[in-house]
């Protein structure tokens, strides 16, 4: 009999085709919401392998059930879904996607740049729902991004790929990470100075211990009153509450954000209500082209896994 494979999601079927060969490949038949927790649960208990994605708590219970379990692969380069602890405990393989989203995240870490800034989404709402009626001299007004300062929090591959698109629109470039980098084209700078000195403060950095709550109150103060915080970290590395107060007495100018503690947002949510915060749904890797490779990467890891050979991007 052919090892288990639970996948949390549906996937392309040209995606998991070769996976048949070497699994009995079950897979959650639905694309827009992950397994239910109880039949994640259920699933593992007998699975070899299981394929998850970021909004799946992989946590010790059911690394203690899973008794067969020898490999979980996240479809995302993020893994703070994944009790590591228990996976070790458990002598559980984990890996990641690292290196193939770069590039087109950090386009989308622009692209929310420009559509705060410019106050795109506005603009077209204005536009679909007949309230163009003139040109104004002060309609609709943003920011500039040319010629303004950049503040990178977390100064990994991503930050490194938005510094050099930044750039392309002579900006200075200013960063902040838990080490000091050897880049011509950026200044390292604590992050208090960061704050005070930054058009942009982009949030780029893994959700650690560190990193939790780092943004908050304090830190949402010390920017200028025309900044605008970008979030393509992890959720929890901004106080969504200290942001909502800043944001509505408008202390900054604005906010673009595609990572959030809770996902989905809530609709309810009082983030929602803002017109100057810019939301996109955790779309930083959404290319076809990224998430095949992604998926690709995860592939070779499980065919890795059955055949008894070396897995790659392991972060456990």
């Amino acid at each position: 009999m052919k090892p288990i494979l639970f996948i949390t999601q549906q996937l392309p079927e040209q995606a998991v085709a070769d996976l048949h060969d070497v699994y009995e490949v079950r897979m959650w038949p639905e694309e827009e919401r992950n397994a239910p927790r109880e039949k994640l649960l259920e699933e593992a208990k007998e699975a070899k392998a299981l394929w998850t994605m970021l909004g799946d708590e992989i946590d010790r219970e059911l690394f203690e059930s899973a008794t067969n379990l020898k490999i979980v692969v996240n479809l995302a380069v993020g893994y703070n879904n994944i009790d590591l602890d228990a996976a070790r405990e458990h002598k559980v393989i984990v890996t990641n996607t690292p290196d193939v989203l770069t590039e087109t995240t950090a386009d989308l870490t622009f692209a929310l740049m420009l559509a705060t800034a410019r106050r795109l989404i506005e603009a077209e709402k204005t536009v679909r729902n007949g309230e163009w009626q003139a040109w104004t001299p002060m309609g609709l007004t943003g920011q500039n991004v040319h010629g303004t300062t950049v503040g990178i929090v977390g100064m990994g591959r991503i930050g490194e790929a938005v510094c050099m698109r930044a750039q392309g629109f002579n900006m200075e470039v200013i960063y902040h990470n838990r080490t000091r980098k050897s880049l011509e084209e950026a200044q390292y700078a604590e992050l208090d100075d960061l704050l005070k000195r930054s058009d942009f403060v982009v949030i780029l950095a893994p959700l650690t211990e560190q990193t939790k709550g780092m943004i908050g109150e304090r830190e949402l103060s010390l920017m200028k009153e025309t900044a605008i915080l970008i979030n393509c970290g992890r959720g929890g590395i901004v106080d969504e509450q200290a942001l909502y107060e800043a944001l509505k007495n408008k202390s900054i100018w604005g906010a673009g954000l595609d990572v959030f503690e809770q996902e989905p947002l809530p609709l309810d949510h009082p983030l929602q209500t803002l017109d100057n915060l810019t939301v996109t749904p955790h779309i930083g890797s959404a290319t076809v082209q990224t998430r095949y490779a992604m998926m690709q990467l995860n592939k070779e890891a499980l065919q890795a896994c059955a055949n008894s050979k070396p897995v790659k991007n392991r972060v456990c």
